[in-house]
């Protein structure tokens, strides 16, 4: 990891909590010319700390009310069959987050769908028929509390 100071902390933070801050406005902020905080930011993209920028959408208002997280197993563990299991699931719009997890499970799935008719279709139509998927495990979230926080930096500078 490069050596980044306060500054650069203090970046990553404002631009964690408002992606669309001008950068006239971001240099204010953290005390520094606009073109220093615009060497500064592009620096952060470039070392790769900084790896984009998107909006967050509001799930609800999308029609999007069931969050589902799925416990899946697989049977054949190699890195082949790793890469052609993540490479479906990512491939799946619905597939919102995707981790490889140790104990029972090996994969903790993040999905968002319409209804419970639309989680049972992308479950029964997609999911489980990826090759080597052999077991899944739904937890149904009751209601969202934070989601997409923005990541802690003091171990930073």
């Amino acid at each position: 990891m490069a050596p980044y100071d306060s500054t650069d902390r203090a970046i990553l933070e404002r631009l964690q909590h408002d992606g669309r801050i001008a950068n006239v406005d971001l240099a204010e902020a953290v005390a520094l010319s606009p073109s220093a905080c615009l060497r500064r930011v592009r620096a952060l993209e470039e070392d790769g700390l900084i790896a984009g920028y998107r909006a967050e959408l509001d799930r609800a208002r999308l029609g999007l009310d069931l969050t589902v997280f799925i416990q899946l197993r697989v049977d054949r563990h190699s890195r082949e069959n790793a890469a052609r299991v993540e490479a479906a699931l990512t491939a799946i719009p619905e597939v919102v987050a995707c981790h490889v997890i140790s104990g029972q499970a090996d994969l903790l799935v993040e999905t968002a769908a319409a209804n419970l008719a639309a989680y049972e279709r992308l479950l029964i139509d997609q999911i489980l028929t990826i090759e080597s998927v052999v077991e899944a495990h739904s937890t149904f979230a009751i209601r969202t509390v934070k989601t997409r926080g923005a990541l802690p930096l003091s171990q930073l500078g």
